[in-house]
């Protein structure tokens, strides 16, 4: 899996190929070839009064300053097409060099200039951008892994939960009510938008415990009651949507403190902490699984629950337990999201269950159970989350990437029944 994600990697970021725009400095650099600016008349540049545009003009200016030019914020003309008209007239015969700034690089005063100056000798100068995969942007590298926030903590839930042969369809509404509890308690309870750092803390954990003992009940109807996962599941998934809807009144709610965004927006090293805590659960996980007799039974449950029964694994606890963490996780997804969007909605977590499931299964996990790991899914996140990038990059309809979810999906599944009837 980890060369299918590299290898789709490789794809987008040869089909994303582009012209980029050069940075203010790197123009700089082009047109003086490294060395310091021309203090010789002659040369000006020419933009509108866009930021990009004012930016690369402040950044000839500097240069100009550096070299010794009396007035350099001169040669930087700043304004409307028919002003800079004016200015290129006032210049007479004398030779005059244009760098264009990409705010004037479509302006059709710039179109068969020579005809529009017929006595003037004028040169245009455009700085051209390397070429470079748009897939490969930072920001772009980021907004993938940050895409992905909800989807990898509730994965590590979902991964538990399919190790033991069940399903978890609650956890896109535990996001919802847990976003709507948070948000409701910080309104209500801790002072609205003056809520301390300490109050909105209480609220949210109170927000996410409430969906871990959702979690539990789930858990408890599967082994007590030996109710299907997907009948109990799908129960709980109605109740606590209608609950979120009925505590929220269908409304958004807004009334939370600016410190409340602190976690799904704050960045460390540059890297949203979201992702820093995503990570974290993945590692945390992983250790879980491959090192403790905990993560050792789950695999058991799932391989042979007969056998896991006769080895004296307490069967029953570790398959309520596990729908008890992936609750609880879907609470703390719903307080990412939450301080991330700096609300609380009902409408949160639609259908993310779905993406969940699919991002597990295509990390490798077995959906009969006993085998996969955390790796696996995180690497499946990525994976889903790297071809909705590429295609939107690519500028693929909604409908064409539904058809390729889908035929991912099934091709996973696919994979899995091999491997097990081989």
């Amino acid at each position: 899996m980890v060369l299918v994600l590299l290898g789709l990697c490789a794809f987008f970021s040869a089909m994303t190929i582009r012209e980029q725009e050069p940075t203010a400095q790197e123009a700089v650099e082009e047109v003086w070839g490294g060395r310091r600016a021309s203090a010789q008349w002659g040369t000006v540049v020419v933009g509108s009064e866009s930021p990009e545009d004012l930016e690369f003009g402040e950044a000839f200016a500097v240069a100009w300053k550096l070299a010794g030019v009396e007035a350099p914020e001169d040669r930087v003309w700043i304004g409307t097409p028919q002003e800079i008209r004016r200015k290129i007239q006032s210049q007479g015969t004398s030779p005059l060099e244009l760098i264009l700034a990409p705010g004037a690089r479509s302006w059709v005063l710039f179109e068969d200039i020579q005809e529009k100056f017929p006595d003037q000798r004028l040169t245009l100068r455009v700085v051209s951008g390397s070429r470079w995969p748009n897939f490969l942007k930072r920001q772009n590298l980021i907004n993938v892994v940050n895409r992905i926030v909800e989807i990898g903590i509730l994965g590590v839930g979902m991964t538990l939960v399919i190790l033991t042969g069940g399903i978890d369809l609650s956890v896109g509404s535990l996001i919802a009510l847990s976003s709507v509890i948070t948000t409701t308690l910080i309104r209500d309870c801790m002072g609205g938008t003056e809520a301390t750092v300490g109050g909105w803390i209480v609220a949210g954990v109170l927000g996410v415990g409430l969906c871990g003992l959702f979690g539990w009940i789930n858990g408890g109807l599967i082994v007590g009651f030996r109710i299907p996962p997907f009948i109990a599941t799908l129960g709980m998934m109605m109740i606590a949507s209608g609950l979120a809807f009925m505590i929220s009144q269908g409304q958004s709610i807004d009334r939370v403190p600016s410190s409340f965004v602190w976690l799904g927006r704050g960045r460390w090293l540059g890297i949203p902490l979201a992702v820093w805590l995503m990570l974290g659960i993945f590692a945390i996980g992983h250790g879980v699984m491959v090192l403790t007799t905990y993560g050792r039974s789950v695999y058991a449950i799932g391989g042979n629950e007969v056998a896991a029964r006769l080895c004296g694994v307490r069967v029953g606890w570790l398959t309520a337990s596990v729908y008890g963490v992936s609750g609880l996780l879907a609470g703390l997804g719903g307080l990412v999201m939450a301080s991330r969007l700096g609300t609380g909605d009902a409408k949160y977590g639609a259908m993310i269950e779905l993406s969940v499931i699919a991002a597990v299964v295509v990390g490798g996990t077995s959906l009969r159970g006993g085998y996969g790991t955390m790796f696996g899914t995180l690497v499946g996140a990525l994976i889903i989350a790297v071809i909705e990038n590429g295609m939107n990059l690519m500028q693929l309809d909604s409908y064409a990437q539904k058809v390729v979810f889908g035929g991912i999906i099934l091709l996973a599944v696919l994979i899995d029944r091999l491997r097990h009837k081989g």
